[in-house]
């Protein structure tokens, strides 16, 4: 055997031995049943109901209540459904959908900047009483909306903002949850060192804080505007007890009111699946939105992964 045939072999005996040795210190991957199953159980939680609504949709009347809930049958009826659904009282499902794109996205970013500057100045400032207004922001977070629905009706009616869409956005501007995340993402995002070589080299406090600390928070901003954007359009209770007018009704309550509506006089006007079809044209601009917004959250987890 010549030498390079000799290095070959040693070459390969090592090579051996090393996955050998790999395959004996690696952990060993054990797949728990039970755990899959559960997973599975909670896969098919949230699927199920979002399918139903997909597949309800494409049904009339009279399929809706004489075939499987689960599949399609019938007649597939979702283009007549759709003009139905915003056709109906004038076209007022359109006005829906507007007011709610409105009330939402003015108080998704309201409430993203306010959490935002609340939450930077909790984790970067030092004041009198900064643990005490902390603990009661946490506080907050405990206390049910619908424990304050009242003291706030009230408090709006004597300010003449009842019936009016302020009554809907200003309530909506309040995020408890939002601060406390922004505190907490603040508190590692942004480098006390890159604040103080800011101050030296003669920037504001807001000058900092707008061009360095929101650069820092990108997926904190995502994520509070999100859970805002999704409570607010979601939101029932509160403009049920805020609005008195048809034409400022959120889709939430619109849809109430319609499925209501067709309901009384022992159901004369079936609309099971115009309010069905109205269902899942409201929750197509949230399923876009996070699908659109996600890409900040991944980018925001891989940041300070990788070390230099």
């Amino acid at each position: 055997m010549t030498s390079t045939e000799t290095r070959a072999a040693v070459t390969i005996g090592d090579a051996t031995g090393s996955r050998r040795a790999a395959r004996h210190f690696a952990p060993e991957r054990r797949r728990s049943t039970l755990l899959t199953v559960l997973l599975w159980l909670c896969v098919l939680y949230f699927v199920l109901p979002l399918w139903w609504l997909l597949v309800s949709s494409t049904k009339d009347n009279a399929a809706l209540f004489s075939t499987f809930g689960l599949w399609f049958g019938g007649d597939f009826s979702l283009w007549e459904n759709l003009q139905t659904l915003f056709s109906v009282r004038d076209g007022i499902f359109t006005r829906w959908l507007v007011n709610t794109f409105v009330y939402s996205i003015s108080a998704a970013v309201g409430a993203t900047l306010l959490s935002t500057m609340a939450g930077y100045a909790f984790a970067k400032y030092e004041f009198p009483g900064k643990k005490a207004l902390f603990s009661a922001t946490l506080g907050a977070i405990m206390i049910p909306l619908t424990a304050l629905a009242l003291p706030t009706y009230l408090l709006f009616s004597s300010a003449g903002l009842t019936d009016t869409p302020w009554a809907v956005i200003i309530p909506s501007l309040v995020s408890p949850f939002g601060v406390y995340l922004m505190r907490v993402y603040a508190a590692d995002a942004i480098p006390d060192g890159l604040i103080e070589a800011a101050r030296v080299d003669g920037a504001g406090e807001f000058r900092i804080f707008w061009q360095v600390g929101l650069r820092l928070l990108g997926p904190g901003l995502v994520t509070v505007f999100l859970f805002s954007l999704v409570a607010t359009w979601n939101n029932y209770f509160l403009p049920l007890i805020m609005l008195n007018s048809s034409d400022l009704y959120p889709i939430t309550v619109g849809l109430a009111q319609l499925q209501a509506a067709a309901s009384q006089g022992g159901g004369s006007q079936a609309l099971f699946s115009t309010v069905i079809t109205g269902s899942l044209v409201s929750i197509v601009p949230l399923v876009l939105a996070f699908l659109f917004l996600q890409r900040y959250w991944q980018s925001g987890l891989a940041t300070g992964s990788v070390k230099e």
